[in-house]
């Protein structure tokens, strides 16, 4: 086995400690217009630079980082979609770049589904890790998408969902 490669699965190492980036929520991608449909906001100019949008039809979205543990000390970190309630997303927009965004706790759904679990809506909250991040999704009154967040998971039960 070569020295960049996996001993417990095979692969290559660059295949480990991936950051996989969703560029919209999924009720985002059911929208015939999606993210052109009238009166979308983004908080930069498209949605894979955006850390908010709000879609008519919709809803309002906060971008987060689910951390999925893998055996062996490797981690797999999604960029995805926190559904929030609209009321939540301008204060949210107030504290993002200022000194009051460590204290920053969202609740919502999870507005992506994330393979190999799908977890589509389940409930989620997020909270700010690191000043300079994005919130992470730290906790989960669903037991699917607590165990994806707190157990290590086997290579070949995650690697082959990601895309190339």
């Amino acid at each position: 086995m070569l020295a960049d490669t996996c001993p417990t699965c095979g692969r290559a190492l660059d295949a480990h400690d991936r950051h996989v980036r969703f560029t919209l929520p999924d009720p985002v991608l059911d929208l015939p217009e999606r993210e052109h449909t009238p009166d979308t906001w983004l908080s930069h100019g498209t949605p894979r630079e955006s850390v908010m949008m709000q879609v008519p039809g919709a809803g309002s979205f906060v971008r987060i980082l689910v951390p999925v543990q893998l055996d062996g000390g490797y981690r797999v970190t999604f960029g995805a979609w926190l559904g929030i309630h609209p009321a939540q997303l301008q204060p949210t927009f107030a504290v993002w770049w200022e000194p009051e965004y460590v204290d920053l706790r969202l609740e919502g759904f999870l507005a992506n589904k994330i393979a190999p679990w799908g977890l589509l809506g389940a409930p989620v909250i997020a909270t700010v890790r690191n000043p300079d991040e994005t919130p992470y999704l730290t906790a989960s009154p669903d037991p699917g998408l607590s165990a994806v967040l707190t157990e290590p998971w086997p290579h070949d039960e995650i690697l082959p969902h990601l895309p190339d």
